[in-house]
């Protein structure tokens, strides 16, 4: 978390997000150290109670320290009497008076579930049905609103369960619960196990003190044996106080068991051997030996630690018994004879917790004057299993020691990770407040000129419009400002360039106002002036003139000499206006106006501009009406064989006639189309005449049955290729024979944005379409086109043919055209012809196809016998 938040500057909403989290890891902390403090007290519990009938209401208080534990209740299940004893029982609504239940009457049920299946089990309200269905459950007693039970295990084996549960809807257990109770549960078996262990031990010394007692009368021999009885107790006591022990080494441990041990019979020779996890060597974690200083991890074979490991039972062997176990395979010649070279006598007892047997104690002597006996053999199978459980306590407490230290250290290490976050959050704070003045900054101003942005030119704007209505002595004006050529700049020299150059601009600009007055930049090369205060008009148009001129002057980017202009519209602020949008409206009309009218000038806004601008909206509204209503006239015109007058395909092409305007022309047709964005209709509307024509000619037995027919299309219609898939799929529809249609494309619509046409143009080919490259020569990259684009006839801009045969420049353009069209696999078509010298010339330098108003009145009669149907 902390590397997180380190890696970055993080938001303030995410700052907020944070406290949770570090709110979430301390109440974390918290409960971890109750589970500590549960542990310890729980140990201590094992240490100091001596009856079991004390250690259970001991452990219920513990256990709701960290969670609601009213109704609390341990089971422990006896398999030689098939049944389940409910050793402590406390509960609000059930009560448990027989103590024993036959485990058969309550298998079925809760705690019948977790004996079975040694799984814990967790009930609601909301799942408890859902759980007894599924797992076979039977409910017994009151229904709790949740209830969490776990196994109590002795190693794999399950001796019993313990369950908490809860009658109250505003108690509810949480997973954390669970997991707590979980963790508890194995360390209340092993104080189960040790009150046991107390209490068997304990009794075991008063009815041998009892017994001792009664045969002392009669047999004082008896007294030597309660003696060592005695130091047996007191052995163990060392042992189990030795285990509880939270301070000191392995090694000395095992060393103190010797030192016990040797008091209670002779062990001069002592050594503790242990199974590794894989149960293939043994481990010796102590080996004290007068003969043998040290010995090594080695894998198991033939010995005498293994053949106890094998029969799981204490076992004494002398020299006299070495000879039997060897002959019988269980013992190997090394060992054997060892044992009878030295006369050994060897005591060994299996390492027994929880019923698996984890390792062995043995003690050994050397030569024939001592020997062990079989009551030195039973007293060390006795303390062998407090020795175990006291190494697997001491283990566990070491464990649990090394648990809790590593516990404070985290504490500690979350602890400084929090001071040094809460000391890096306020440095965030501080600098998150830096960047909101920042953000504020750069929401009113422009990242690359540094002047205000639109949004803050608004703002003054609304001010000045507010102003002089209460003001009306007070004169204002917006001047929007359109820079010429900044495309061509971007275009030619790169957007580095550009930025270069509108920075520029704006240091100019800035240099032709006053202190007072605003600029501002509104994207791309537009820019605005608010003039404030001015007194007389005259200024205006001084400031105007001064910034058209500086802007004139030329300006040196990337160590090339370019030059730009400035065409200015110009609108007062008058008491009229209601908003800001309304006046850089105006004032955007007259840049407009200016720019019409030749660039590097200015022009005031009036009202009539105004009304241009609604007859414009009032055309484009009867432009949309027209094209819904399908009312658009279409015409056709032909592209021939120039030597044999045949026909290579019909170009089919609608005129609109306004209802009041009368006739519009091409360019204004489809300037309106562009603004309107209606492009993409205009396309569909005209493939649907195409189509509608080539359907019509089909039925027909004369020669315009194997007529082509040719539109013109935008290259918007490329720009998605949904758009392109969508061509093709109507012309499916249709049932036309794709190869009898041509698509022509403008080649200046194709310069705007070539990159993103190669792919649709290749799709088109590939349905079978016939494509056309349309006034060829009248852009800025023309070859390029020839060499990349897969067309298959490239028509020569009628600029080039009109000003032939007089201009023999442009015919030998056109020838060498025809040239590289021998190599590119195009047709060449010379457009525009309109008189007989300009055929004439084409037919001699082998221009094969043309078309043109000429060619059109010879082929007329014709064409519009056949097609009557057509314009009807």
């Amino acid at each position: 978390m902390t590397a997180d938040i380190q890696a970055g500057n993080l938001s303030e909403e995410e700052l907020r997000a944070l406290i949770p989290q570090l709110q979430q890891l301390t109440e974390k902390y918290k409960r971890s150290e109750l589970v500590q403090k549960a542990l310890f007290d729980i140990s201590e519990l094992a240490g100091s109670v001596s009856e079991l009938s004390r250690l259970y209401p001991a452990i219920h208080r513990t256990i709701g320290e960290f969670m609601n534990a009213e109704n609390f209740f341990v089971a422990f299940f006896d398999q030689e009497k098939e049944v389940v004893d409910f050793v402590y029982f406390v509960d609000e609504f059930d009560e448990q008076t027989i103590r024993s239940i036959p485990a058969k009457e309550l298998m079925g049920g809760i705690t019948g579930f977790i004996l079975r299946t040694g799984q814990h089990l967790v009930l609601t309200r909301e799942n408890h049905q859902e759980v007894f269905a599924s797992n076979n459950i039977k409910a017994y007693g009151k229904m709790p609103v949740d209830l969490i039970g776990v196994p109590l295990k002795r190693g794999n084996n399950v001796i019993g369960a313990m369950v908490v549960q809860s009658y109250d809807e505003a108690v509810r257990y949480s997973p954390d619960d669970l997991e707590v109770l979980l963790f508890v549960s194995q360390h209340i078996v092993n104080a189960v196990d040790r009150v046991k262990s107390r209490e068997l031990t304990e009794q075991t010394i008063r009815e041998r003190t009892k017994q001792l007692r009664n045969i002392n009368e009669e047999l004082q021999e008896e007294i030597h044996e309660r003696q060592k009885i005695e130091s047996l107790q007191q052995a163990l006591f060392e042992i189990s106080e030795l285990a509880a022990s939270l301070d000191g080494e392995m090694a000395n441990f095992y060393s103190s068991l010797h030192d016990i041990l040797g008091r209670l019979l002779s062990a001069p020779n002592c050594y503790i051997a242990i199974l590794n996890k894989d149960k293939d060597h043994l481990d010796f974690p102590y080996y004290s030996d007068e003969i043998t200083r040290d010995v090594e991890s080695r894998p198991l074979g033939r010995g005498l630690t293994e053949y106890v490991l094998r029969t799981g039972r204490a076992e004494l062997i002398n020299f006299s018994r070495v000879a039997a176990l060897r002959d019988d395979g269980e013992l190997d010649e090394a060992t054997a004879a060892n044992m009878l070279k030295r006369s050994n006598s060897w005591l060994g007892s299996p390492l027994i917790v929880e019923g698996e047997i984890s390792g062995v104690i043995a003690v050994q002597t050397y030569g024939a004057d001592e020997q062990y006996t079989l009551k030195d053999l039973e007293l060390l199978r006795f303390v062998s299993h407090h020795i175990a459980v006291a190494m697997e306590r001491k283990r566990a407490s070491d464990k649990l020691q090394m648990y809790n230290q590593q516990l404070a250290d985290k504490v500690k290490e979350r602890t400084d990770e929090l001071h040094n976050t809460n000391l890096h959050l306020k440095k965030q704070i501080e600098e998150r407040k830096q960047i909101e003045l920042k953000l504020i900054h750069d929401a009113h101003h422009d990242a690359l000129t540094g002047l205000p942005n639109r949004v803050m030119f608004n703002s003054r704007l609304e001010l000045a419009i507010a102003s002089k209505k209460r003001h009306t002595d007070q004169h204002y004006a917006v001047l929007f400002i359109d820079l010429d050529r900044f495309k061509l700049i971007n275009d030619t020299l790169g957007h580095h360039a550009g930025d270069e150059f509108l920075i520029e601009v704006s240091k100019r600009i800035g240099k032709c106002i006053r202190g007072h007055d605003l600029l501002a930049r509104l994207g791309g090369d537009e820019f605005v002036i608010l003039l404030d205060s001015f007194d007389d008009f005259h200024d205006v148009e001084e400031v105007a003139t001064r910034i058209i001129g500086s802007i004139s002057t030329p300006f040196i980017l990337d160590s090339k000499e370019m030059y730009s202009g400035a065409s200015i519209g110009i609108a007062y602020i008058e008491s009229g206006y209601q908003s800001a949008d309304e006046l850089i409206r105006d004032a955007d009309a007259a840049m407009y106006q200016a720019k019409a009218l030749g660039r590097g000038r200015f022009v005031m806004f009036d009202k009539s501009m105004r009304q241009k601008l609604l007859e414009e909206l009032e055309l484009e509204n009867e432009f949309r009406r027209t094209l819904k209503s399908a009312k658009f006239e279409c015409f056709i015109q032909p592209a021939m064989d120039i030597h044999t007058d045949k026909y290579l395909y019909h170009e089919c092409f609608i005129r609109w006639e306004h209802p009041s305007i009368g006739k519009i022309k091409r360019e204004q047709f489809w300037q309106v189309a562009e603004q309107s964005g209606l492009t993409i209709e205009i396309d569909n509307y005209m493939l649907e005449q195409a189509c509608r024509i080539l359907k019509h000619w089909q039925k027909s037995n004369g020669p315009e049955r194997n007529y082509n027919v040719a539109i013109n299309l935008s290259i918007n219609h490329l720009m998605q290729n949904k758009l392109v898939n969508q061509l093709i799929e109507y012309i499916d529809k249709a049932q036309v024979d794709p190869k009898k249609l041509v698509f022509e494309f403008d080649e200046n619509d194709l310069n705007r944005k070539s990159q993103f046409m190669l792919p649709a143009i290749r799709k088109l080919k590939r349905a079978g379409v016939t494509l056309v490259l349309d006034n060829f020569g009248s852009g800025l990259a023309s070859l390029s086109y020839l060499y990349s684009y897969p067309f298959d006839f490239v028509k020569v801009d009628h600029r080039f043919v009109k000003s032939i045969p007089r201009s023999q420049r442009n015919l030998k353009l056109i020838q060498s055209v025809m040239v590289i069209s021998e190599h590119l696999n195009f047709t060449l078509i010379a457009e525009g012809i309109e008189n007989q010298e300009q055929l004439d010339a084409l037919r001699e330098v082998g221009c094969q196809y043309g078309q043109g108003k000429f060619l059109e009145q010879a082929s007329v009669v014709d064409f519009q016998a056949r097609n009557k149907s057509l314009t009807a």
